[in-house]
This record gives structure tokens, C-alpha cells and sequence, in this order.
């Protein structure tokens, strides 16, 4: 059989061409190396919790429109993204934003944290800053950077901060406000059932393959 198109990948990308190349009168042939559909967002069933095989995936989008677009395939739940990073026996709200800063220094304002992060950055004096260590300390200060950069960055490197290059990072994003969503877009969430399941729906269209 002949096909109008070869599209290599099962994951989203493909999953969502191969729809929309159906819908206007093509047939196409999708592949993957991998055993199952879905890409990096596979999801297993393991006791009745769909565990995402390859990191976690939410969807977000200030789109309505994309929004609309996802949802005809899967309805999705509500699920924001607060994650909490845990230094020694202190539980810290991320991103960086007020609700950590209170519990850092047990202040209340903006401008206290302001304060607090401007004053450590001025007593480093790090003009140049040499390597990564010196370059996160210069945007966030000691306090910030010793509990909740310098461990995670090692862990994920597996290398000290002063042996990694400053270019690395590049922004450290502080939130002066009081919000432990992770994401700023308006629409965010995860398919119930899984995102296999969002995959699964677009590729058994009679014909797809």
C-alpha cells in the first residue's frame, strides 16, 4: 500500500499530523523504534496509577484555542504544578517566590525579600562571575543558592558548581508574589487516563496506518 506520508514518531508531533493529515484526505504511516505509541509522554498503568515512563508531563498553554484542541481527545483534570524542594529537614515552596522567601527568613513583603536577596549579592561583590556557583550566588545570594540551587545542580551534573561553567544559567526567575504555580499560562492539566491515552485516540482512526 502506498501512503501519502512516512511520519517517524508516535509521540505528539506525529500523533497530531497524521490526525489532521486524515482529516484533509491523506493516509499516512507512522513508525517508532519504541514499542508503544505516545513518545516521551507513554504512560503505564501500574496498579491503577498511569506512571509517566519517561518524567513527568503537564500540559500548559495560554491558548484557548490549543486548550479546546487537547480536550476533544482526553478530558483533563486540574492539576497545577507546586513543587517543594526539601533541604535537610525544611520543606521550600518552587519556584522562588514569597511563600519561600517566608519561610527562609520569616518576612512578609516583597521588599524585605528584595532587601534580604540585594543585600547578599552586594557583600559577595562577584563582578565576573568565574564559574557556575559564582554566577547563580550573583543573581540570588548565599541563602537561596546554598539551600535550594547548589545540591540539585551537583545532583543533576554530578559535578561540583565550581566546576561547572557560569553560561549554564543564565536567569534565576525570584516571584515577589505569593503563587506556587510553577507555570504562568492560563490553562494547565493532566489527561485522565493518561497521556496514552490522547496518543492512542489519534492514531486509531481508520486508515491513519
Amino acid at each position: 500500500m502506498k501512503y501519502d506520508y512516512l511520519v517517524v514518531g508516535a509521540g505528539l508531533y506525529g500523533a497530531v499530523f497524521a490526525y489532521e493529515a486524515k482529516k484533509k484526505g491523506k493516509t499516512c504511516l507512522v513508525i517508532d523504534k519504541r514499542d508503544h505509541i505516545a513518545g516521551n509522554i507513554y504512560c503505564e498503568n501500574v496498579s491503577g496509577i498511569n506512571v509517566h515512563k519517561y518524567g513527568a508531563h503537564i500540559f500548559h498553554t495560554s491558548d484557548k484555542k490549543i486548550w479546546e484542541y487537547v480536550n476533544q481527545f482526553a478530558e483533563f483534570n486540574n492539576y497545577i504544578n507546586s513543587p517543594v524542594a526539601r533541604y535537610k529537614n525544611e520543606l521550600y515552596n518552587l519556584p522562588f517566590n514569597m511563600n519561600t522567601f517566608s519561610k527562609m527568613w520569616n518576612i512578609a513583603t516583597p521588599q524585605e525579600a528584595k532587601d534580604i536577596i540585594a543585600s547578599q549579592i552586594a557583600d559577595l561583590n562577584i563582578t565576573e562571575p568565574k564559574n557556575l556557583e559564582e554566577q547563580a550566588l550573583s543573581l540570588v545570594g548565599k541563602d537561596v543558592y546554598e539551600k535550594l540551587i547548589k545540591g540539585y545542580t551537583e545532583k543533576q551534573w554530578g559535578r561540583d558548581c565550581k566546576d561547572l561553567p557560569s553560561f549554564i544559567i543564565k536567569r534565576l526567575p525570584l516571584r515577589f508574589i505569593y503563587d506556587n504555580n510553577y507555570f504562568n499560562d492560563r490553562y494547565q492539566g493532566i489527561p485522565i487516563g493518561g497521556y496514552t491515552t490522547v496518543s492512542y485516540t489519534h492514531l486509531t482512526l481508520p486508515t491513519i496506518a
